[in-house]
């Protein structure tokens, strides 16, 4: 296969070991007769990936261009944390973790290819989905003058059955699934989530097969016994577990198991891709939507009300700026400033109930920070703290704008009457 491309001395490539990847090290040798450095990310997605260190020798790589990194504490404490800050759920309902993971991925390739002095980068990210973008934006913020070679956008390898072609061609071992036929799905795991697309889900009028979940139980055959479980946060991230501390993967990796086990996270989505086409997807996010909750939860007894409802406001332009790929940017980093600066006051213990599909707040608490008043809110006799009559006063001038336009609209209409 002959090509004519630009210069490129080094290129550092995003590398799973898998068929794509891997026929994209190759291609990039062939295509642009560049050194490949190949960076594979360890962000919990509970694999072996020791594989991908053995495949790139024997697609002859230097073992000192062969980086494997373990970055779940980095993903966890540095992006997923920071993001459910910000209670960030995108069009009502994706909890974003295929989105959180990318603006990681492009750091650490920018770093890598600094390091090994490196002028380009490249991913196995297609010309229709929203990666390409997300990884993208984030290398341009982070190197503004770094060669991007994103392979799907420039090669003739089409189909599944041209990349099984050009594998074969040039000794690249190819596993028996994709020999006969491939996996069913597209599937993208780390310690947030795990998401299936394509295949048999490509039609929205289809339900996923039940076979396809991995990480959660059906809510039908989850355990008929509810579990509680408690957990504790400190200025708005979660630090224990039933009284344990653990570092924040650790955590994450704990509520996975927790939720996966009573069948919860599960999510099937048609969402609207950053390309403009709509794309269907399934999702398992059982820690996540834990989590999601269980932070609410504290916030809902410790921030101010209107703190609270800017936060609300505010977390649809920030849940879209983390899908659109824009992490690295100032309006990103403005907003989180601002949110972080909120969570100061969230601190406290929610206990959840999690059964049969549903993780539910049933008590919450803050010994320092609630703003949640007993005295004030009770039902019973409240000893004076709180003056009742003072309701009619601001109920009248808060509907003062209305019975002046009301008014206003009845004395026009006796005027037209008496015409």
């Amino acid at each position: 296969m002959a090509h004519k491309k630009a210069r490129i001395r080094k290129v550092v490539l995003a590398y799973s070991g898998g068929l794509d990847t891997s026929v994209i090290l190759k291609w990039l040798q062939e295509a642009y007769g560049c050194e490949v450095v190949t960076f594979t990310a360890d962000l919990g997605q509970g694999e072996e990936l020791e594989p991908a260190r053995q495949k790139a020798l024997m697609l002859g790589i230097k073992p000192e261009n062969i980086f494997i990194d373990d970055l779940r504490e980095e993903f966890v404490r540095d992006f997923v944390f920071p993001m459910f800050r910000a209670n960030a759920v995108y069009e009502g309902e994706y909890l974003l973790g295929t989105s959180i993971a990318r603006p990681l991925i492009a750091k650490r390739l920018v770093e890598i290819a600094k390091m090994t002095g490196a002028d380009a980068i490249a991913h196995g990210a297609t010309g229709k989905g929203n990666d390409q973008v997300r990884f993208e934006l984030g290398a341009y913020a982070l190197m503004p003058n770094v060669k991007i070679i994103a392979p799907w956008r420039e090669w003739d390898l089409t189909s599944r059955e041209k990349l099984l072609a050009y594998a074969e061609a040039h000794g690249i071992p190819i596993e028996m699934k994709h020999k006969r036929g491939g996996s069913p799905y597209s599937m993208d795991a780390n310690l947030l989530h795990i998401s299936y697309e394509g295949r048999h889900l490509e039609d929205p009028a289809a339900e996923a097969e039940e076979s396809m979940w991995r990480w959660t139980v059906s809510p039908e055959k989850a355990p008929n016994k509810p579990e509680y479980v408690e957990l504790e946060f400190a200025r708005g991230d979660l630090c224990t577990i039933n009284g344990k501390k653990m570092k924040p993967h650790e955590l994450l990796a704990t509520l996975n198991q927790m939720g996966g086990k009573h069948g919860i996270g599960r999510l099937d989505l048609v969402e609207n891709r950053y390309v403009g086409m709509k794309s269907r997807g399934c999702y398992e996010t059982p820690g996540g939507t834990i989590l999601l909750r269980a932070h609410r939860a504290v916030e809902s007894i410790t921030l101010d009300r209107e703190v609270a409802h800017l936060k609300d406001e505010l977390m649809p332009r920030y849940a879209s700026l983390i899908y659109n790929g824009y992490w690295w940017s100032p309006e990103r980093q403005a907003l989180q400033a601002l949110i972080d600066h909120t969570q100061a006051r969230v601190n406290g213990w929610v206990r959840m109930k999690l059964y049969k599909g549903s993780a539910t707040v049933v008590a919450r608490d803050s010994q320092t920070d609630s703003l949640f008043d007993p005295t004030i809110a009770t039902f019973e006799d409240d000893a004076g703290a709180y003056d009742q009559k003072d309701a009619g006063g601001f109920i009248k001038l808060h509907a003062l704008r209305m019975r002046i336009a009301a008014l206003a609209q009845a004395k026009r209409g006796r005027r037209r009457g008496g015409k």
